[in-house]
């Protein structure tokens, strides 16, 4: 095992202060329920996402981004708020951000930073669209609502005024839409056509459940059909569910053209930092998993696109380790050259970004917690380090995981039950209680109720 001792937090260093001009635009782009190997840019020949893929090329695609937890409004509230879902009581839809975290937002810092800050499309923290037309620091440029939204952005950027930065946020919702395509209702957003069965993609290869898999996962499919409908898909039903997601991923990305050619247009490439992300992503077959919440990697990891200005270290690939959720406040602020409000434990990613280099470490492991509120309300919390992925479950027969992510990124042999790597399994028990520690859920850590051996 590599040295995972912690390094110091870049989100408590103090930026220096930074010109006008100085400061660089930035663009966020985010889509819904996306993994990250549904861009052609990550090898994935079922879809074609050209303009994923241009991203890709002129910025620095991370193949270890991982959401802070694998559901929509968690997910964003740690973007927005720096914090961990648990940490302040956003572990499930519908939950309203704390009324003591409004000042200290992500839009409301950046706004009082002198950023012209806008947003446009779903915000889910907790309504589906900004409440007003100036809420959280933001302009709401358009609602939750995909048709328009990129037109609504490219409007902006043309009006967008001389010589003052924007921080920009265009929230799309598909390939979000899979979830009503799953429950045979309407796509509100995309039109799917069903093309001949042979037609459709294969069968991932990690398409069986894992003998040894946590036992709370096949209960909680049980427990809701509405939000797991596929649990008597045929094999042919999955061919067509991953045709219908990766069609929906591809209709997303056109709409991310419309903006990539008003970044062209106006060259804006030359003084604008761009992320891509998605707030989660979708099981999309493997383990024969629909949906979000669990921690496979289909659904924790997210595909995670940073671009420089003048396109500084174009189309490179970095392994480092991202939490897009809790990170992100950190490097906006990095960036835009000021301070992080206390409390928040998130890293830049700024430093790996501008240094371009594989041997530049940002952080030893992150975390992805999760809550399946919404049926028999089982725990989890995934952490990852550079090799290994260990997840634990508070619940069941063998809820306790552990895998080699260089061999077996499938997650098809637990090695949790295996004797000779009883170390490293220890060793991410300590990291994980080692975490809870320092994100203590209403003032309480968790480690002793939940991490086997560590009573």
């Amino acid at each position: 095992m590599k040295n995972l001792k912690p390094t110091l937090l870049c989100s408590m260093m103090l930026p220096a202060a930074l010109s006008a001009q100085e400061r660089p635009n930035i663009l966020y782009i985010m889509t819904d329920q996306q993994t990250a190997n549904a861009m052609s840019c990550a090898g994935n020949t079922d879809l074609r996402t050209p303009n994923m893929d241009k991203l890709a090329e002129r910025g620095i695609r991370f193949t270890n981004a991982y959401c802070s937890m694998p559901l929509s409004g968690p997910s964003r509230g740690a973007m927005f708020t720096g914090y961990m879902p648990g940490e302040v009581g956003l572990l499930e839809n519908g939950t309203p951000m704390p009324d003591s975290l409004h000042a200290t937002s992500l839009g409301v810092l950046m706004n009082k930073a002198g950023y012209t800050c806008a947003y446009a499309g779903k915000w889910h923290v907790h309504t589906n669209s900004l409440p007003d037309k100036q809420a959280f620091g933001f302009e709401n440029l358009h609602g939750h609502n995909d048709f328009g939204l990129a037109e609504a952005v490219v409007s902006f950027l043309q009006r967008k005024k001389k010589g003052q930065p924007f921080f920009l946020v265009a929230s799309f919702d598909n390939p979000h839409n899979i979830c009503e395509y799953a429950r045979k209702q309407n796509t509100p957003y995309a039109t799917i056509k069903e093309p001949a069965l042979e037609d459709c993609p294969g069968l991932p290869s990690n398409f069986a459940v894992n003998p040894y898999d946590a036992t709370a996962l096949a209960f909680e499919k049980k427990q809701n059909h509405r939000l797991y409908p596929p649990h008597d898909y045929t094999p042919d039903d999955w061919r067509r569910y991953r045709n219908a997601y990766y069609r929906l991923v591809e209709t997303v990305d056109a709409e991310i053209g419309k903006i990539i050619a008003e970044l062209d247009r106006q060259d804006l490439w030359r003084n604008t930092v761009i992320i891509f992300t998605s707030d989660h992503g979708d099981g999309c077959g493997a383990h024969q998993w629909n949906q979000k919440t669990v921690l496979y990697e289909e659904v924790a990891n997210v595909p995670f696109i940073v671009c420089l200005p003048k396109g500084k270290h174009a189309g490179k690939i970095l392994p480092q380790l991202i939490n897009n959720g809790v990170d992100l406040m950190p490097s906006i602020c990095d960036w835009a050259g000021i301070h992080v409000p206390g409390k928040r434990q998130g890293v830049s990613f700024r430093p790996i970004v501008e240094n371009g280099s594989v041997d530049k470490q940002h952080q030893p492991y992150v975390v992805t917690e999760t809550s399946f509120a919404q049926t028999a309300s089982t725990r989890g919390w995934m952490l990852r380090t550079s090799q290994y992925k260990y997840v634990l479950y508070d619940t069941g027969k063998n809820r306790e995981q552990l895998y080699d992510m260089e061999t077996d990124r499938g997650e098809m042999r637990n090695l949790a039950i295996e004797k000779k790597y009883a170390d490293i399994l220890w060793q991410h028990r300590e990291l994980l209680a080692e975490w809870m520690k320092k994100h203590p859920e209403n003032g309480k850590t968790l480690f002793t109720r939940f991490i086997p051996n560590l009573h």
